[in-house]
């Protein structure tokens, strides 16, 4: 059995692996349904709300994201101090309540201060859902429960995007928000029935600034997990960025129109196809082998789409088959690199995954943002993003490593035999 399972409450452990699964990629699916689910109504919530400029309008998506920043710091020592429960709970109310108002938005600047609202309370989804299967699962375990439970939360990109289209057919985009407050509803409702304490009361921390600067200081100077964290940052940038002008891309450039959720979803779809075989392979092949791999593959991708935009326009096939054939190298590197940077801070692991999410949201956030406001009607901005954004990872991923790749270090290839020898993980 897995040391970390063996810590965590009992009540945790009894809920079944499915549901916890299942739980927990809810939890994180309703940051990609305050996304992915008004895409396809952006254009009309700026024409409705008096935006002028077209780029201007990612800053619904931009907004939520600075939210999200602001207040991810906060969640994990409050976790670490009251447990998982409460945080949590408080935050899914704050987004269900920001939802329902951004409905009634008298003006853009009002929408976007909602949003910003919304995103702190999504904030305590994206740490404590980390958290909780840290209390649960460590290692390769954990990344292989963190891939499938990516595959699930994939299943939100697949669904949002055509749901708010279907939702502009009978309603307008103040409809859009109440469906993310009613579904944002069910989850509070699943969670707070069904989901117990994950952290044992002997492992909770003080809540006062020198403990939670000791958190902050370990979190930071470990080469390991900084390594990561930032390498997954550079990565989660090209994905925002794209999420920043995706409907522009899509409608704009290549006219798909009422087309653009269902080609957005088949890219989803591939997303979660790759986290699904990153979780039946991590435990053979190891979490360095497969990210590291993807990684390179990532880099390759992406630089002959740049090299392609830079000679002329790239025709919508061949952008569809290079974005795809990036975007699945990305199920293999996020759940990966996220659970390689939590690996050596199971002790603090509110902390650390607040820390993490907070450097990984504002500084993939940032990126993002910058990345989609460089649109200037060609694809170029997007692939130059990419292709600078991987590179950048391979380097911090080499100096996390100390120019090593592929080969874990020997506590991990200890801990493999050891899981062998035993029946594997939880």
């Amino acid at each position: 059995m897995d040391k970390q399972a063996e810590r965590s409450p009992a009540a945790i452990d009894a809920l079944p692996r499915w549901e916890f699964i299942a739980l927990a990629a809810a939890l994180m699916a309703l940051n990609a349904l305050a996304i992915d689910i008004m895409l396809p109504a952006l254009p009309e919530i700026g024409n409705a709300l008096g935006v002028a400029q077209e780029n201007h309008r990612q800053y619904i998506v931009s907004a939520y994201f600075g939210g999200m920043a602001a207040a991810l710091l906060f969640y994990g020592p409050l976790s670490d101090r009251f447990g998982r429960r409460i945080p949590l709970l408080a935050g899914l109310s704050i987004y269900v309540i920001a939802a329902l108002a951004a409905a009634f938005a008298p003006t853009f600047e009002w929408l976007l201060a909602l949003r910003f609202v919304q995103g702190v309370g999504a904030a305590s989804t994206r740490v404590i859902a980390v958290s909780i299967v840290r209390d649960r699962f460590g290692g390769r375990a954990m990344a292989e429960v963190m891939s499938l439970i990516f595959m699930t939360f994939m299943i939100v990109p697949v669904i949002a995007p055509n749901l708010g289209q279907l939702i502009l057919l009978f309603a307008d985009w103040h409809a859009i928000f109440l469906a993310i407050a009613v579904l944002g509803a069910a989850v509070v409702l699943w969670a707070f029935v069904r989901l117990p304490e994950s952290l044992r009361s002997e492992d909770r921390r003080a809540i006062d600034a020198g403990s939670i600067l000791r958190g902050f200081r370990v979190v930071l100077t470990n080469r390991l997990s900084l390594g990561y964290t930032l390498a997954s940052t550079t990565v989660f940038a090209a994905l925002f960025g794209f999420i920043n002008s995706a409907q522009q891309i899509y409608v704009g450039i290549y006219g798909l129109g009422a087309l653009f959720p269902i080609v957005f979803a088949g890219v989803a779809g591939l997303m979660a196809v790759s986290s699904y075989l990153n979780s039946r392979l991590v435990a053979r092949f190891g979490m360095r082998r497969m990210s590291h791999s993807a990684l390179i593959g990532f880099l390759i991708v992406s630089a002959v789409w740049f090299g392609w935009s830079l000679i002329g326009p790239v025709p919508f096939t061949a952008y569809l088959v290079l974005f795809s054939a990036a975007m699945f190298q990305f199920g293999w590197i996020g759940s990966n690199f996220n659970a390689i940077a939590m690996e050596p801070l199971g002790h603090i692991a509110g902390t650390a995954s607040s820390v993490q999410g907070f450097i990984q949201t504002l500084g993939g956030g940032l990126i993002g943002a910058l990345i989609g406001q460089a649109f200037d009607g060609t694809t170029r901005p997007l692939a130059a993003g990419f292709f600078s954004v991987a590179v950048i990872g391979l380097v911090l991923v080499l100096i996390a490593e100390r120019g090593r790749l592929f080969s874990p270090p020997n506590a991990e290839r200890a801990a493999a035999r050891n899981a062998a020898m035993h029946g594997g993980g939880h």
